[in-house]
């Protein structure tokens, strides 16, 4: 790929995905599959003032080798210079880019019960550390080939033709094949945000789903549920970025218990570094209770650990009378800060019209404050039944 295209991508994720500012530090996570591009990238996010650059590079085949020959034990304890590097990231509050390129089936052959053992713990160990950074400050995960994931998408062509060709797959979703890469995708952010808020004007109560192959599926919605899409603000940095290049969705939260019917795959599936093709997931009241697919016991394996680790969660939700309360409390504190957050709304009407950025921001808020009302609802409604 031509080194100026390049450029122009590299720009977009600092710039425009992460939009990193003075002083600011960045991690960086990537494999070495394009190591040209990580330095023209890396170069472009001290160009935008980046204090440090942290770069970890992974692979995925010692990956695997640590996952054959390090014990349970090890391999679920994180070590003490990876938990510092967490810590890092929260004291600094630095971004992270995570830029992808592993093959699609890296992981394939593991022992995934060791494997998931592992990564739950960590996330566990993690947790805390995370709860301090997650969503506060920028991060973006971007895509660059590598030559096992080019011949899986293009696997009629030898190795540097199927790169090219992912590589021009990705700059053009990217918006970054041709022209000026970040007016480009503001464009594009733009035509996102107009949709969400089309979605949002038609007040939909209930999603439909059916195609050809199979697909019927049905999904209620949250009262009063707002639609997302491109960009985004840090909770605590208040600077908008883009969390995912390319990108072209719309989302919003579904209502609980509502997930009716199934849901037939059209492209195979990566899930934790294996290949998962022609699958079907069946649910009934929001819950999957039957899967098939080609590789299935990956599938099933991974559906078992979910739920499982949903029945343990649910059991530590056991609480007291005054535990109750104080969620009660909670509750009334975030419907005051609802309408005080409307009000504000309304009376900066004028000043909002005039900046789109804020009027996202806010309906996020509200958007996030609805969605902390509702699992505390849920919360005390199952407790207050566990408690009678």
């Amino acid at each position: 790929m031509e080194k100026e295209i390049l450029i122009n991508y590299a720009k977009l994720i600092a710039k425009h995905g992460l939009n990193v500012q003075k002083g600011q530090d960045v991690v960086l996570t990537c494999s070495m599959d394009q190591l040209e591009f990580i330095k023209i990238l890396v170069e472009q996010l001290y160009l935008c003032g980046a204090r440090k650059v942290i770069t970890n590079f992974k692979d995925p085949e010692i990956k695997k080798l640590d996952i054959q020959y390090q014990a349970l034990e090890d391999l679920m304890t994180p070590e003490k210079f990876e938990i510092d590097l967490q810590e890092h990231i929260a004291e600094r509050q630095a971004c992270r880019l995570f830029i992808e390129s592993d093959d699609p089936d890296a992981l394939n052959g593991i022992d995934f019960d060791k494997y998931s053992k592992a990564m739950n713990n960590i996330r566990k160990i993690y947790k805390p550390i995370r709860d301090k950074y997650d969503n506060k400050v920028q991060w973006c995960i971007a895509g660059v080939p590598s030559v096992k994931w080019a011949k899986k998408v293009f696997p009629s062509l030898n190795e540097d033709e199927a790169v090219e060709a992912l590589w021009k797959a990705i700059l053009k979703t990217s918006r970054s094949l041709e022209g000026d890469a970040i007016k480009n995708f503001e464009s594009h952010d733009k035509n996102l945000r107009s949709r969400a808020e089309t979605l949002n004007n038609l007040h939909l109560k209930k999603l439909i789903y059916k195609s050809k192959n199979g697909t019927d599926f049905s999904v209620e919605l949250l009262e009063n549920v707002l639609w997302a899409a491109g960009g985004e603000y840090g909770q605590i940095s208040r600077i908008y970025f883009q969390p995912n290049i390319p990108t072209e969705e719309c989302f919003t939260s579904p209502k609980k218990d509502s997930a009716n019917g199934v849901v037939v795959s059209t492209k195979p599936l990566s899930l934790n570094g294996h290949l998962v093709e022609n699958f079907k997931v069946y649910f009934k009241d929001g819950k999957a209770y039957k899967v098939e697919a080609k590789t299935l016991k990956q599938l099933q394996d991974e559906l078992a650990k979910l739920e499982k680790d949903y029945n343990i969660n649910k059991e530590k939700k056991n609480m007291t009378k005054s535990e109750i309360n104080s969620l009660n409390n909670q509750i009334n504190q975030i419907l005051t800060d609802i309408e005080n957050t409307k009000k504000e709304i309304s009376n900066s009407e004028k000043e909002i019209i005039n900046n789109q950025n804020e009027i996202t921001y806010y309906c996020i808020a509200i958007k996030d404050i609805n969605i902390k009302k509702r699992i505390l609802y849920v919360s005390i409604f199952n407790d207050q039944k566990s408690l009678n």
